[in-house]
Parts: structure tokens; sequence; C-alpha cells
């Protein structure tokens, strides 16, 4: 017998086969009360939608959708290609013009997803060389890139400028960055940017934000966090976003200083070895930049739903954070009543994120809410009522 078949045979002859690990771990998983499912939504949903991230009401709006289809038409269903190759059509440098004005900084340029835009910026900005200090609640998307980036971290404490400064002292490597959400996707509390940018600055220390949850929402007119704390466009920051969340559509995006833009159309693998954003996403999420930017009001308007959630659900008794985004959660007991609370919800009419470890950085369930621009008070009246008679 041959010596490929005396190892086949042996593997056959065995109790367990290669992925038994799996079962075994999603045992684990449901004891715990975190197995993680699929829904799959209809076209047309009934229930009241508080679980998305389309903040300001776009992702269906006729301007948007008009213009992805219109973009299709044109340019075709996909990009065809890498960036570097055939995936850059003229309107994806037309939204990167466009965005980089919006946004107040010198240049910009668009990702598949703001994943693959993390990604990019940590990788190509940071390596062996270079200390990167993040934030402990962090998205997972900036923990990744730290990793990958093959620098030393340090983790500061949450939305603390002197656990950065103290992070940074000392520091053997000759280059750092401190690395942070605008606004954090579970409590939607702001970063003290303009604190951590004097931070940086007091030791030679760039500062990347990432503003997924800030662009739409913060600034004058939705122009995100860096227009907000008055430091976009400055030579030592540079911005991450998705086009996904207040531009309901899909892909990420890079600002920063031109500079930085050219160094990641040479060096960010993402961009690189990445086939380019589909033109209907582009021309969706261009389409929603041209609304906000004619209709400035829906930035505020989904600020003050957030707080008028989390101001009448606070009044109730639930504990609701604060919001300085549109990002409101409610606390639960334990992962397996966030889940029970979330079903209940829906079950009612009005759907919910649920957030459970490992998606909460410290280890506390919570019901997550999501402010839409467009809510009237009807539907805010309806969606805390039921979240307090599901509790």
């Amino acid at each position: 017998m041959g010596e490929a078949q005396v190892r086949t045979g042996t593997q056959a002859a065995g109790p367990e086969t290669v992925f038994d690990w799996v079962d075994a771990a999603a045992a684990e998983r449901e004891a715990a009360g975190l197995t993680r499912r699929l829904r799959s939504r209809p076209a047309e949903d009934p229930v009241l939608d508080l679980a998305s991230n389309d903040y300001l009401g776009l992702t269906r709006h006729p301007a948007v959708t008009g213009a992805a289809a219109e973009a299709a038409r044109r340019w075709g269903g996909g990009a065809t290609g890498s960036r570097l190759v055939t995936g850059t059509t003229e309107l994806h440098t037309e939204l990167e013009r466009e965005l980089a004005e919006f946004c107040g900084f010198e240049a910009a340029l668009v990702f598949s997803s703001g994943y693959a835009a993390n990604l990019a910026v940590l990788t190509a900005l940071a390596g062996p060389d270079t200390l990167i200090v993040s934030d402990a609640h962090n998205h997972a998307s900036l923990i990744d890139g730290c990793r990958l980036a093959r620098g030393r971290v340090a983790r500061a404490a949450h939305c603390d400028p002197q656990s950065v400064r103290q992070a940074l002292q000392g520091r053997s490597e000759p280059r750092a960055l401190v690395v942070t959400d605008s606004v954090f996707s579970v409590d939607g509390n702001a970063a003290p940017l303009t604190e951590h940018l004097h931070a940086a600055r007091e030791f030679g220390a760039a500062l990347v934000i990432d503003d997924a949850h800030g662009l739409g929402v913060l600034g004058p007119g939705g122009a995100g966090a860096g227009a907000a704390f008055g430091i976009a466009g400055q030579p030592d920051v540079v911005a991450t976003a998705t086009l996904s969340k207040s531009l309901g559509s899909q892909g990420g995006v890079v600002l920063g200083p031109q500079r930085v833009i050219r160094h990641l159309v040479s060096a960010a693998r993402t961009f690189i070895f990445d086939t380019g954003l589909a033109p209907a996403a582009a021309g969706a999420a261009l389409g929603a930049l041209r609304l906000l930017r004619a209709e400035p009001g829906r930035a505020a308007d989904a600020l003050r739903v957030a707080r008028e959630l989390a101001d009448r659900l606070g009044e109730l008794g639930l504990d609701a954070s604060a919001p300085d985004g549109a990002v409101v959660s409610v606390r639960a007991d334990d992962p397996e009543h966030a889940v029970r609370w979330a079903a209940a919800c829906r079950e009612e009419g009005l759907a919910v994120g649920c957030f459970r470890p490992p998606s909460v950085p410290d280890g506390v369930p919570r019901l997550r809410l999501t402010a839409r621009a467009d809510l009237t008070g009807e539907q805010i009246a309806f969606a805390v009522a039921v979240v307090l008679k599901t509790r």
C-alpha cells in the first residue's frame, strides 16, 4: 500500500474529521448566547427600521437610486478590474474630488469598502518602525489594520488623551500614529479629536480618524468630524469613512493630504489588488453627496432624532447612551436577554440592532437604535413604546 493510501486510510479510520472543532466552537457560542444567524429581509419590509446605518434615510431616495441606475447603464454592472488597471472611471474621479471638497481635505481615494480603506491606511502608513496608539474601543477594521501593519501597538484607554500621551512618551520607533474612531459605533459617543491631535503633535505623531459614523451627521451640513472639530485638511490628519452609512451606498474613502493619497495609490494592497468600487455604488454615493449638499439640514435632523430617542428612553428608566452621533444604545442584562429583546421588538414591528461580545469592546450587550433623519414624531414614539414594552 502506498504512502498516500496509508495516510488516507488512517484519517478515515479515526473518530474525528478535520473540521469537527468547528462544531465544538459552535456549541460553545450557542451555550454563551453568542450565535449569529443571517436574516434575509424582503425588499419591502413592514417593520420600522432602526437597525440599519441609513442615518439620513437616503438609500431609497429617488435621487440616489436613480444615480445608481444611470451609472450602471452607462458604465456597466462592475468596475471590470482593479483601480490601477480598468477599475477607475471618470465617475470614481468625480466622486473623489467632491468628497475631498465637501469634507475639507486636499484629496480623497475611494475603496470597495470602509474596511478596505482602514486596512489600506494602517498597512501603508505604518510598519515595523511605527508605534500605533489605538483607542480601546476602536472598530474591528482598525484593530485588524493595526495587526497587519506589523508595528508595535499600544492600546490607549477609551477617549483618553492622557493615555495617548503616556503611550507616545519615550517611544523608540521613528514614526507613530494615533488611531481612533470619530464616533464609536456601540454607544455613539465622540472621541476628543482636538485633544488627541494636540497629544499626537507633542510627540511627532499623525492622527488617523475613522469617520464612518461622523460623515453625514457631524460638522456643518454633515461634512464630518474633521470639519466639526476644525481639524479637516491639517497636514498631519488622515480620515477614513464609509459610503454605506449616511450616503446610503457602499464603499469606503480615505481623505487626507495629497502626498498621502499618492502614497496609498502605490503602496496600499487593498487598493492595488482589489477590484474597484462598482459604478452603481459610486453613482449612488455621488447622488447622495449632492443631495446632502443641497439639503444640509438632514445632518441636524439625524442628531435631533438621536437625542430625542435617548432622552425619552432615559426618562422611562432605561439605560440609554447620550449620543454625539446618530447611534443610541440601550444596555441589556446579558447576551441572551439582548437577543430576546431584539426579537420581541421585531415581533412588535420594530427592527433594532443587537450588539453582543465580541462586537462590544466592554463586554456589555446592548440594543442599538439608528436615529434616521427622516423619522417622524409618530415613529419615534412608536419605537420608544416598543422598546419599553418588550423590555
